[in-house]
This record gives C-alpha cells, sequence and structure tokens, in this order.
C-alpha cells in the first residue's frame, strides 16, 4: 500500500471518530434538553364542551381530564372515585358555573383539589329562563334528586364515600334561581370562554403564556367566522319559520343569538316513553305555534316519529347537540364541529327551499 493512501485511510479514520463523537454529544445534549422540559400541566374540565375548548388553547403543553365525556349527561352525573383521583393531581380546573355542575362542589371537597378553579363562563350575560322554562327545570331537578337518592343507596353499598351526595345541599334553584347555564351555545361568549381558558393557563404555566395566547389568537380568528356565517345563513330563512321544538331547554342562547325561536316539549319525560296525553299535548303544541321542525331527542319509536309528522305536517329534524359533544369519530366532536352539526340540520329542516 502506497504511502499517501496509509494516510488518506488514517484522515477518514480520524474523521470518523470526531463525527461519532458529535452524534453522542448531540444525542447526551437532546436528553438532557428533554429530561429539562417539564411535565406537561394536568387539567380538569368538567365537560366535553369545555374540555374541547381548553385543548384547543392548551395543546401538547397540557395533560387533560375531561370528567363528563362525549355523550354524558353532565345533568344526572355522579362523581367517582376515579375523578376524585385526577381532580386531586391537577393544578386547575375548568368548570362551567351558572349552576351547571351541581355535583362540582361535593367532588372538589372529596379530592382535596388546592389547585386554581377558572370559571370558564365568568362574564358572559346570563340569560333568565321563563317562567315555563323555570317550571321544566325544576321538575328535572326532581327527577334528579330521585336519580342521586338511587345511586347513592348504591355507592353505600359498595363502599364508595368518596363524592357522596348530601342530602341538605342547596338545590340549584335556590343557589342560581333563573339563570340558564347553557352560556356556551353562543359564539359570542365561547369568545368569553376563551379569554377565561387562556387567561387561567397562563397564571398557573406562564413558561407557555405566549404559546397559549397564540393558539387562543387562531381559535378566536376561527370562532368569529363561523360565527358570521351562521347569522348570516340562519338570517336568510323567514323568521316566521324558524321556530323549532325540543325535549332539552338548552338552546336559549343559541335562539337569542341566531334568531331560532326554541319551544321545550312540555310534559315529554327523557326518561320514559311519551304517554298518548303527552304525545297530543305535543302535537298540539306543534300545530298552535306552527312549528316546521322538531328535534325530540327521546322520541326513539319510528312509529311516534311518523305519527307525529303525519299529524302536524312538521319535519322530523334528527338530533341537536347541547350540553355534550359527540364521539371523536363524528362531525360533533368539536366545539365548534357541534355548532356546524346543529346549524346544518336546522338549516335543512327550517329552509323552505330545502323542501
Amino acid at each position: 500500500m502506497s504511502r499517501k493512501l496509509v494516510v488518506d485511510a488514517r484522515v477518514a479514520a480520524r474523521r470518523r471518530c470526531v463525527l461519532a463523537a458529535l452524534a453522542s454529544v448531540a444525542l447526551l445534549a437532546g436528553s438532557l434538553a428533554r429530561a429539562a422540559e417539564p411535565a406537561p400541566l394536568r387539567v380538569v374540565a368538567s365537560f366535553s364542551v369545555l374540555g374541547d375548548m381548553v385543548h384547543e388553547i392548551g395543546g401538547d403543553h397540557i395533560a387533560l381530564t375531561t370528567i363528563v365525556g362525549p355523550n354524558g349527561d353532565a345533568h344526572t352525573f355522579e362523581p367517582t372515585p376515579k375523578d376524585s383521583k385526577a381532580l386531586a393531581q391537577a393544578r386547575i380546573l375548568f368548570v362551567n358555573g351558572l349552576g351547571f355542575e351541581t355535583w362540582m362542589p361535593r367532588l372538589v371537597k372529596a379530592s382535596g383539589f388546592n389547585g386554581l378553579e377558572v370559571v370558564a363562563s365568568k362574564g358572559v350575560t346570563p340569560r333568565t329562563l321563563s317562567d315555563a322554562e323555570q317550571a321544566l327545570e325544576a321538575a328535572e331537578e326532581r327527577r334528579e334528586k330521585s336519580s342521586h337518592a338511587g345511586h347513592n343507596a348504591k355507592v353505600k353499598a359498595h363502599g364508595h364515600h368518596a363524592a357522596e351526595k348530601v342530602d341538605d345541599e342547596p338545590s340549584r334553584e335556590a343557589a342560581y334561581g333563573n339563570i340558564d347555564p347553557h352560556a356556551w351555545q353562543s359564539l359570542a361568549n365561547g369568545l368569553v370562554y376563551v379569554q377565561n381558558i387562556t387567561a387561567g393557563l397562563s397564571k398557573v404555566d406562564p413558561a407557555h403564556a405566549a404559546d397559549y395566547k397564540a393558539r387562543a389568537e387562531i381559535y378566536t380568528a376561527r370562532i368569529k367566522s363561523l360565527d358570521a356565517k351562521l347569522k348570516q345563513a340562519l338570517a336568510a330563512i323567514p323568521e316566521a319559520r324558524r321556530k323549532v321544538v325540543t325535549s332539552h331547554d338548552a338552546f336559549g342562547y343559541f335562539g337569542l343569538a341566531y334568531g331560532v325561536q326554541f319551544i321545550s316539549a312540555v310534559g315529554i319525560s327523557n326518561e320514559a316513553e311519551p304517554s298518548a296525553k303527552e304525545v297530543a299535548r305535543l302535537i298540539d303544541q306543534i300545530k298552535k305555534n306552527h312549528i316546521p321542525a322538531v328535534f325530540v331527542e327521546n322520541i326513539t319509536s319510528p312509529k311516534l316519529v311518523r305519527q307525529i309528522a303525519r299529524e302536524t305536517g312538521a319535519k322530523i329534524g334528527g338530533v341537536l347537540y347541547s350540553d355534550a359533544l359527540a364521539p371523536g369519530d363524528q362531525p360533533a366532536s368539536t366545539y365548534l364541529g357541534m355548532f356546524e352539526w346543529n346549524a346544518g340540520k336546522l338549516i335543512y329542516a327550517l329552509d323552505p327551499k330545502q323542501k
């Protein structure tokens, strides 16, 4: 082998050693950097709508637990020891407020949570329930108390007392009177939620405050854009046709924001098949108010649906999402997706051009 080839081989070997050393240093530096990164912020949100909004702003900086998940009923929900454990480990809790989560004080007390509690609806103008709506709320609360009593008997029988219902807790009516808690059903109110969520995350995690603000600005732009789009689309429908019947009194804020009159089906229970008298009352209500569409979640019998449609001429509009999002593989699985789904269903059912 010539002297030149020997020298070249030695140079190449040294170069490989240097590159290997540099690669090792880079790997070590990366490992140290990852080790230095703080763990994601532990966050709890009370229900799926709020959880999605928190996720949009928090991104990868947070580890989110949502207590009442998709398709869950926050009105009748009962906390479990698992929920208590998740809240005990959290640094920040997001709730809707306005009396929506009547079970939350029990859960906070049972968990020993000592982090920051943020009321996402703080700053919105609450909507006042009408006398008829208050009557429905009172009936719903009576059903909830009955459900709680049965649940707590089972809880005691199994030895779980972490978030047990206290019999002398004040009722929602006593604490919040005639306030409608479903404030998120207006996108303008959604912007207030975004501000409160961003401020809360930034307060407990100032290191990522700039990221939270940037994500919130993008989210705000999307909310404003959809809000304008929905107002334009629904305003194009004749006002006289913007009336629907729903079984759940949860769309008052939506109605005020987008000019749609929602009428709750008085007497229709979510817990049982409607009686002939209840169905007759509903049919009379639809005829009296000239309602072109019906969204009644508890009507599952095809025979009953056909009867209502036949006797009133109203269109059966399908499912509207109010207190909970759809599962993750469906269009209404996000806050904005829920609005697009609901508005699409309403427009299709109410717009005379869709006939």
